[in-house]
Formats: structure tokens, C-alpha cells, sequence
């Protein structure tokens, strides 16, 4: 069905279907929607946008996979905080020439994910676009109070960690955009950057702990990391040695002549969290993750291991 034929109303009411809203909670369909707060807790919020050629290629990534990963990605930045989701709001323009069955599965994966996280999408807006496919997301979600994670409170002597291994995504990417064969270890890799799973149970976990700083993973730790030495007034000694690379990374790398450190550093998307913690919490921390380096006195990072390197990681401007 052509989306002109279904109209903006009809296309809000199939988003609709199949959406559980919160007891209390009033979702799509009025002016605003409306959360109850909580004795005790903070708001979360978090918007992010994604635009066709710039975040995602049409011609390679499914509706499915699109969907899923705009509602991941921000899912992701509540995790960094040490929040859980309470909602979400999408808005997008949809240029000429997606018809229902794009949007049915685009929702399809937003809803499957959205559900993993009970995260409702609980509103926002549909328009059309002369050309390209915009999205924009708010992540809404909550923490106790005083208790969210910040990126400025990282001290010297703390420790540098990551919950799972780097670069798969950008590596997906790289083999998305060089048209590279799809094998088994490819197919792997490009499945990590287009299908993210947000670490919210980890990130709540981690908080509790007692983290310092933490954040999530977007940009590459080359570039994540001086958020958080920047925001903390401190520098960072990271042993190159113990970043944690995949096996089906080194694989691929190995046989593409691909250096497997730039892009770990330096590839992004990887939606793990990054955090830095005392020696003492981090004993406390009970879900898997890498001790990759230490806060020190300073301003910058020192890439141990490969010192004549300066692995700045991805910048949008």
C-alpha cells in the first residue's frame, strides 16, 4: 500500500498496533504524552539522529535492521548513564517511493528491540522528505537520584574499562563500504553494526558498583575516551595490548591487510560501555568487561604499546 493512499493519521494508527504503554502512562494519539515521576529518581533524556547517507546506506540495510538500530542506538546512551528506559519518540521524513510494507517492517524491528528494554515508543511526528530518509529519536529513562553516571568524574588512579570487544562494527562498516565478499566472519561483523544490543543491564550494574565515569561507545574509544578526560580535567594511559578484538575481527583484518587496532580505536558504533572505576569497585563489578588502561594526572592519552600513535577515533564535523 502506498503511504499517500494510508495518510498520516492511518500510518499513526498501524505504529500504534502491537505497543504496550506503562500502566499510568498516556501514549500516542494526544498533544504530549504523559510519564509519571517517581519519589526518588531522576529523568533521562537522550536525542539522536540518524540521516540516510550519513549514518546508514539505503541500499544495503533492511527496514528491519534500520529500525532496530535507531531505537538502539539511543536505548544505548540511557545504559551510559546507568538508567533503565521508560520510553521513546520517533520522528522521521519519509521520502517518495517507501510504501507500507518499508514502514511495517522498519517498525517490526524498533518494536522488537523497543520490547527486549522496555522501552514504549510513546510518540513523536511523520512527515515527508523531498529526498532523504531523516530519524530522530528521544530515549527517555530514569536513575536514582544523584545516582546517574557522568563523564566528569573520572580520578586519577582509577581504572580504564570496556564491557565487550571493539571494532566489530567498524570493521562491518569497512566491509560494507569496500563491497568486500560476505562470509561467515563477515556476515558476523556487519550483523554487530547493524544490529547493536545496548548494554542497560550492564550499565545499571556497573553504576551500582560505583563507576566514576562511563559512557557508551559511538565514536571509537579514540575519541569516547577525551570526552571523559576532557569533561574529568585528567589523561588516560591505555595499554594497547589489552583492547579486546573479536576473533572474527582478526580474521578479517589478517586476511584484508586491515589494521586491526585503527579500527578498534577508531571505528565506532560499538555501543559497549566505556567506564573508568576505583581498583577497590571495580572488584565489585560482576558482569564481563576489560581493564584496558588508567586515569593518570594530565590531558591526553597514552597509547602504551604504540606510543608513535594517536588513535583520535571518529568526528562528525
Amino acid at each position: 500500500m502506498d503511504l499517500k493512499e494510508l495518510g498520516e493519521f492511518g500510518l499513526i494508527e498501524e505504529i500504534k498496533k502491537g505497543i504496550e504503554v506503562p500502566e499510568g502512562y498516556l501514549g500516542i494519539g494526544d498533544d504530549c504524552a504523559v510519564m509519571p515521576q517517581k519519589s526518588g529518581m531522576e529523568t533521562l533524556v537522550s536525542t539522536d539522529m540518524l540521516i540516510e547517507g550519513t549514518h546508514f546506506l539505503m541500499d544495503d540495510i533492511s527496514a528491519y535492521r534500520l529500525g532496530w538500530k535507531s531505537a538502539a542506538v539511543n536505548i544505548s546512551d540511557i545504559a551510559a548513564m546507568g538508567g533503565r528506559c521508560t520510553g521513546s519518540f520517533l520522528s522521521f521524513a519519509l521520502p517518495k517511493g517507501l510504501g507500507k510494507e518499508w514502514t511495517d517492517e522498519f517498525f517490526r524491528g524498533y518494536k522488537e528491540i523497543s520490547a527486549i528494554y522496555g522501552c514504549p515508543l510513546l510518540g513523536g511526528d511523520t512527515t515527508s522528505s523531498p529526498d532523504r530518509l531523516c530519524i530522530s529519536v528521544t530515549v527517555t529513562g530514569e536513575a536514582p537520584a544523584g545516582k546517574s553516571v557522568k563523564r566528569s568524574n573520572a580520578a586519577i588512579g582509577d581504572l580504564i574499562c570496556v564491557t565487550g570487544n571493539l571494532g566489530d562494527s567498524g570493521c562491518g562498516l569497512k566491509l560494507i563500504l569496500e563491497g568486500c565478499e560476505r562470509d561467515a566472519d563477515a556476515e558476523k561483523l556487519i550483523a554487530r553494526h547493524y544490529l547493536p544490543m545496548p548494554r542497560v543491564k550492564e550499565g545499571m550494574e556497573i553504576a551500582a558498583a560505583g563507576a566514576s565515569a562511563m559512557m557508551d561507545i559511538s565514536d571509537g574509544i579514540g575519541s569516547d575516551l577525551r570526552h571523559i578526560l576532557k569533561e574529568s580535567g585528567v589523561g588516560a594511559v591505555v595499554d594497547t595490548g589489552s583492547i579486546p578484538v573479536s576473533d572474527e575481527m582478526k580474521r578479517k583484518c589478517a586476511q584484508m591487510g586491515w589494521d586491526a587496532l585503527e579500527i578498534a580505536t577508531s571505528g565506532g558504533e560499538d555501543y559497549e560501555l566505556l567506564f573508568t572505576i576505583s581498583p577497590e569497585n571495580e572488584k565489585r563489578v560482576a558482569v564481563g568487561h576489560h581493564i584496558i588502561g588508567k586515569i593518570v594526572p594530565g590531558n591526553g592519552i597514552e597509547w602504551k604499546g604504540n606510543e608513535d600513535k594517536n588513535y583520535m577515533g571518529y568526528r562528525h564535523f
